[in-house]
């Protein structure tokens, strides 16, 4: 006898059925991703502490990627963020790992995180940190405006969980031997740690 399966397991195949299926085209894409960082500039130009510690990082580049779907960012001298070419290569990847999306939805209902890979600088990976730990914007908020509370939650969730896996892996570099970003020599300085492995 088969073991019984999840009523929901429909949405997953659907999904994987639509994601196979024709890709948005390219200029949506980089629509949807510039909207994206307005957004995360017009919160960080709230916050002059945030923008001074990102000034530090002037230059690097982040990447975070989902299955195909992948966005890199440069930091500005600015200190705020801005798209970084497809040719870029990042200083901090930062990918996740579970490709089901009704997975994804599932963990974070569950209030767990999502299995997360990161590699690169550590520094940069503890500024991002610090920003997702100090810099206040209620996100479900806004979004359950355009999408719903559920739904909202569902990804304001998942990015607690992502901030939570960059707080573990900047103190597992830490407790290595690694410098805090305020303790070491500036990022882009002889001796400093950007772009390490």
């Amino acid at each position: 006898m088969a073991a019984p399966q999840s009523p929901f397991s429909f949405l997953d195949g659907l999904f994987e059925r639509l994601a196979g299926g024709p890709q948005p085209p390219q200029w949506l894409v980089h629509e949807v991703q510039h909207r994206l960082v307005l957004l995360v500039n017009h919160v960080l130009m709230q916050e002059p502490e945030a923008m001074e510690r990102l000034v530090r990082q002037s230059g690097s580049v982040a990447r975070v990627q989902w299955r195909s779907y992948s966005m890199a960012l440069r930091v500005t001298p600015a200190g705020l963020f801005d798209l970084a070419g497809e040719a870029a290569v990042p200083d901090l990847r930062v990918e996740i790992t579970d490709t089901s999306p009704l997975s994804l939805a599932q963990t974070a209902l569950r209030g767990d995180r999502p299995a997360i890979r990161i590699e690169g600088d550590v520094q940069l990976a503890a500024e991002i940190q610090w920003l997702a730990d100090h810099v206040r914007w209620d996100v479900e908020e806004d979004l359950a405006r355009i999408i719903g509370d559920a739904p909202a939650h569902a990804i304001g969730t998942v990015a607690r969980r992502v901030a939570q896996a960059l707080k573990q892996f900047v103190g597992m570099r830490m407790a290595a031997g690694r410098p805090a970003p305020d303790d070491g020599p500036q990022a882009g300085a002889p001796g400093s740690d950007r772009g390490a492995p």
